[in-house]
């Protein structure tokens, strides 16, 4: 009974913490930043039991919370955990606390409406990753677009308004497919419980329509090859923060879309098109890379190395094998700490000298050589080099 309402607190706590933080007013700023501070390693404290209460016999879902929502349409609160989305919400706590230690100083501009964006970004991802109840997920994966939308919108940079209106529309139009699609299954089945749309039987055809629905919504937050354009613009405009956020934690929402919703709900189409999502994912890798190779902005090399990186999770997830899957995962765990880590080295020297090409930073290594070593760590890591993390998951999928 311990954990009876865990989930809900790690959705509701920080939800809850960033609306009280945007009653502290402007004139707080550094009262509203220890606030945030505090609600977030509370939340990933509490997220430590997820771990200590798991039963690793079980592979079901655990930590369930059942409540009726909307009734009379079959839509519940329904809320639970399975490996998968704890190793996910693990993630998503852990960087929304580095997230917010990484933004500590820097941004002196509506700080309490840019810590509670990021409180309130951290509790719906989480809810995401939890959600058992496809209308609950679906409310989720579109409310996590506002406080996303003013990061960017607000405190980004220069072309800051052109890039949250392309990550807005782009993530939006993707999900209004998916919408369809769960209409059509509730229709279909009347229910919206994820294990009921499992048990689902469908014809080949409407396994087809509804498996394409769903890939265009999930490739878009992925980004695959070719609707990753919307990514670059948004990291570069993006405050070191929003891009930590975004590369470490929104880009795993559509690899974990795939695993929990196309495999599962179209099992015959997702065999019959894998080689698409495939053969797109594995231009990604090569071409992405080359475009990686030529950049001079600092934010956007990440930016696309994220793309090509990213593509492994797709392939894995639709090679259909236990090692691809399991590679799949942990490239997405791999992904989130490294790409929030340097996106973070790149921070430190942009938000110094607010340049972010490559060229000004010559000589780096003479005055910061600790910081050289730890951005030599995790470009390492980035690469796959066998010892680091990115190494794992890479070869589980290749």
């Amino acid at each position: 009974m311990a954990n009876a309402h865990l989930l809900s607190v790690l959705i509701w706590l920080p939800v809850i913490g960033g609306a009280l933080i945007l009653g502290l007013g402007s004139a707080r700023a550094e009262a509203a930043r220890w606030a945030s501070l505090a609600v977030a390693v509370v939340t990933f404290l509490w997220s430590l039991r997820l771990l200590t209460g798991f039963d690793y016999s079980n592979p079901g879902m655990q930590f369930v919370e059942q409540h009726a929502w909307i009734p009379a349409w079959g839509i519940h609160y329904n809320l639970g955990a399975d490996g998968i989305a704890i190793a996910l919400i693990l993630l998503t706590t852990l960087v929304g606390v580095l997230a917010l230690i990484g933004a500590w100083g820097v941004v002196n501009k509506r700080v309490h409406q840019y810590v509670a964006s990021f409180l309130i970004l951290q509790g719906v991802t989480v809810g995401i990753f939890a959600a058992t109840d496809a209308i609950l997920f679906y409310v989720f994966f579109e409310a996590m677009l506002v406080p996303m939308f003013l990061i960017i919108g607000v405190w980004g940079g220069p072309r800051r308004i052109y890039a949250a209106m392309k990550f807005f529309l782009y993530t939006f139009l993707g999900s209004v497919l998916m919408l369809v699609a769960l209409i059509y299954l509730y229709v279909k089945g009347g229910s919206f419980q994820l294990a009921d749309l499992y048990a689902l039987r469908l014809s080949a055809q409407e396994q087809t329509w509804i498996f394409f629905a769903f890939m265009i919504a999930f490739a878009v937050k992925v980004p695959m090859f070719p609707v990753h354009t919307w990514l670059p613009d948004a990291h570069v405009e993006a405050p070191t923060a929003g891009s930590v956020i975004l590369a470490a934690i929104a880009l795993k929402i559509g690899g974990y879309g795939f695993l929990r919703f196309n495999l599962p709900i179209t099992p015959d189409a997702g065999h019959e098109w894998a080689w698409l999502v495939i053969a797109l994912s594995l231009v990604a890798v090569v071409y992405v890379g080359l475009v990686a190779l030529v950049q001079e902005d600092m934010k956007k090399l990440v930016a696309y190395s994220s793309v090509a990186h990213m593509a492994f999770v797709t392939v894995g997830a639709f090679s259909m094998t236990a090692p691809g899957i399991e590679g799949a995962i942990f490239q997405m765990l791999s992904h989130g700490i490294v790409s929030a880590a340097l996106f973070l080295v790149v921070g430190v020297v942009y938000d110094r000298t607010h340049s972010r090409d490559i060229a000004t930073y010559g000589g780096l290594v003479h005055r910061m050589p600790v910081y050289a070593l730890v951005f030599m760590l995790f470009m390492l890591a980035s690469v796959g080099l066998p010892g680091t993390s990115g190494f794992v998951g890479e070869f589980l999928v290749l």
